[in-house]
């Protein structure tokens, strides 16, 4: 008790002695308090309050098509699903026919909706396949354009350890393939002065991922690409949007069970394209026309930017994709002596 008093006696008598200083102080403290209140109640209305833009600013119900690629299964899925409810005709693009066929008739069947499909291989696609993709566009009033193709890697691995052919699909698939997709659609939706375009990253882009090295780069492309491309298409009324996404149940990811953080497709979805034009999590992030909306990906997402020591996101990436590499290495043993 004698310290606390001492230290109060002593706080008094320097405020005392320099009432200006402590004023500055004090004021400078409480507009960093206020501040960060500020930033949270928003981040927080965002993510569990307020709506997104409607999908009708971009089509939906009045004939619009949305084109998705990466369409045939998991997330690229479940967008046609659902931009098909909300009254898009849709366009699926991916590279297994059989899948592709499949959903559009399983789409066609659950709604009013007009379907079509178009198969291409994105990690080998040369310049006459993405002639004939575009063709297919040609005439189309296309009013959403979802980039979510992508690749990761088999496991976790250093650069010098990754296949070379690895590291080309993986290139072509995440970032030519949406420069090229956006390439064609963009003009019309230039012409009609309408338009969303969104394209799925990942915490990855964000926080440089050891181990990873090539899928984090092509996500860290797909950022930067988005701020700079929103920012020449706003003026025509057009939404460019990159949606950083943490672990979701699919394929890419290897992940089959869900959790508070790791939702399924349906409900990532449906946060997708609930929050449009809304950064949620990535408020304060300082990546222009990024969002975050999925709720526990976006709370995450803030914290991260609250706490800001990048280093040690990135230590503990690599560490955590070393014991998964551990883990994948002893599987494939075990499957290997089991054969």
């Amino acid at each position: 008790m004698e310290y606390v008093h001492t230290f109060v006696t002593s706080s008094i008598q320097l405020v005392n002695a320099y009432p200006v200083a402590a004023s500055l102080l004090l004021g400078l403290g409480a507009t960093t308090i206020a501040r960060f209140c500020y930033r949270t109640i928003s981040v927080f209305l965002q993510i569990f309050v307020l709506p997104g833009q409607n999908l009708k600013n971009y089509g939906a119900k009045k004939g619009a098509w949305a084109v998705i690629t990466g369409a045939s299964d998991g997330i690229g899925k479940e967008f046609a699903f659902q931009l098909a409810k909300a009254g898009f005709n849709v366009y699926l693009v991916a590279r297994n026919t059989e899948l592709l066929e499949a959903a559009a008739a399983e789409i066609a069947s659950k709604h009013s909706v007009s379907t079509k499909t178009a198969s291409i291989d994105f990690a080998k696609a040369d310049d006459a396949a993405y002639e004939a993709l575009s063709t297919k566009f040609q005439g189309l009033d296309i009013g959403v354009l979802v980039n979510n193709v992508g690749k990761s890697h088999a496991m976790p691995a250093y650069l010098v350890d990754t296949p070379k052919d690895e590291i080309a699909d993986i290139v072509s698939i995440n970032v030519n393939a949406t420069l090229r997709v956006t390439y064609s659609i963009l003009p019309g939706m230039i012409q009609r002065k309408r338009g969303l375009i969104l394209n799925i990253g990942s915490f990855a882009g964000a926080i440089p991922s050891p181990m990873l090295a090539t899928y984090s780069g092509t996500k860290a492309f797909l950022a930067t690409f988005t701020s700079a491309l929103a920012e020449e298409v706003q003026q025509f009324g057009i939404t460019v949007e990159h949606v950083n996404t943490y672990f979701v149940v699919s394929k890419l990811s290897k992940i089959r069970k869900a959790s508070a953080l790791i939702p399924r497709p349906a409900p990532y979805v449906r946060s997708v394209l609930s929050k449009i034009g809304l950064p949620c999590g990535a408020a304060y992030s300082r990546r222009p026309n990024t969002s975050t909306p999925y709720w526990s990906h976006a709370l995450i997402d803030y914290a991260m930017t609250v706490i800001d020591i990048p280093s040690l996101f990135i230590s503990y990436t690599h560490g955590l994709h070393k014991d998964i590499r551990k883990r994948a290495l002893r599987k494939m043993e075990r499957e290997s002596k089991a054969q």
